[in-house]
């Protein structure tokens, strides 16, 4: 009987921490249900996979972006990292005949370097915040991007270059294959290694981390690295798809892998998100621009309503900490 009172509100907790984790995908069900009803076009094979082929890109990039929410953090320089890794390539394997697979490997590489630089600027020169760090690498590559290619596309890619952007396995598109491959690998390194609950302590809270003997440093570079590789291997999947590399390539994908992340159910105070979330807050993204074209709705209203959906999003996180932290007094 002395233990009744401590049971029941934990139970509640464990209740409302379902709530959460589940609330994103209820709400990708919802929305999924209510452009069924809207349009007869909307659940058929074809538009399916046509929507797990506009996400694969998104996707990428939002589990990459997961790590620096996850420390309370964020990469802005997604986009243009994306830009110059494509572009870069294009340079080597178009231009001056370099073997494909080694054009992609430098691709891949490079953007993982531009995070591992973000890194550095955080942690080495102690840049007050990752929004500024992230903020003057993100003009940097887009720059570089721009003086590289004259401003211009470079297409031409060989088919081995286009696979992961363009091919099908049956009805599948092989991007999605390989977003789910990534990110059931991003599961395990998140939730079975070291590094991955460092990750989540650092985001919780990184002076009591240092204190603990996790190397706060060390995690963060870790962290922008992979937001880096994740960005590039994102661009390689486009290129696959349009078959060209062009400097504005990537323009306002930090803001789309952000609202994949937080509607996802991760936390802008960080320590809190899952990877499987933040697939589902990629599918509503991808669902909720398909459907509104399927219905005809304006590309203006489109990031009206997506804006809609993030300031929601981030709003629920907001209640969320607050009853976090009620929960704790």
């Amino acid at each position: 009987m002395v233990n009744e009172p401590e049971l029941i509100p934990t139970r509640k907790i464990i209740w409302k921490d379902w709530l959460y984790n589940l609330g994103a995908l209820f709400g990708l069900v919802l929305l999924s249900g209510v452009f069924t009803v809207l349009s007869p076009d909307f659940l058929t094979l074809n538009n399916l996979m046509n929507i797990a082929r506009q996400s694969a890109i998104n996707s990428l990039v939002s589990v990459g972006m997961l790590l620096p929410i996850l420390t309370a953090g964020i990469d802005l320089s997604v986009g243009s990292v994306l830009a110059l890794a494509t572009t870069t390539m294009a340079i080597l394997i178009i231009k001056l005949h370099v073997n494909p697979f080694i054009g992609v490997m430098v691709g891949l590489l490079l953007g993982a370097f531009l995070g591992f630089v973000n890194g550095i600027l955080l942690t080495k020169l102690h840049l007050p915040h990752p929004f500024i760090s992230t903020l003057g690498t993100m003009n940097i590559a887009r720059g570089l991007a721009l003086i590289i290619t004259g401003a211009s596309p470079v297409s031409g890619f060989p088919v081995s270059v286009q696979f992961l952007g363009a091919a099908f396995w049956g009805p599948m598109p092989v991007s999605f294959i390989l977003v789910i491959a990534v990110y059931i690998i991003f599961h395990f390194f998140l939730t079975r290694t070291t590094t991955g609950r460092y990750i989540y302590a650092v985001g919780g809270n990184p002076e009591a981390s240092r204190l603990s003997g996790v190397p706060v440093e060390k995690v963060l570079i870790i962290v922008y690295t992979l937001s880096g590789l994740m960005a590039s291997l994102a661009g390689l999947v486009l290129v696959g798809r349009v078959n060209a590399a062009y400097p504005l390539a990537g323009l306002g994908y930090e803001m789309d892998a952000i609202a994949a992340v937080i509607i996802g159910g991760a936390s802008f105070f960080g320590g809190v998100g899952t990877v499987w979330g933040t697939l589902v807050g990629a599918l509503i993204m991808g669902v909720l621009r398909n459907g509104l074209n399927i219905l005809g709705v304006s590309a203006d209203l489109q990031t009206v309503a997506i804006g809609a959906v993030v300031i929601g999003a981030v709003y629920v996180d907001v209640l969320r900490q607050r009853a976090i932290t009620k929960s704790r007094r």
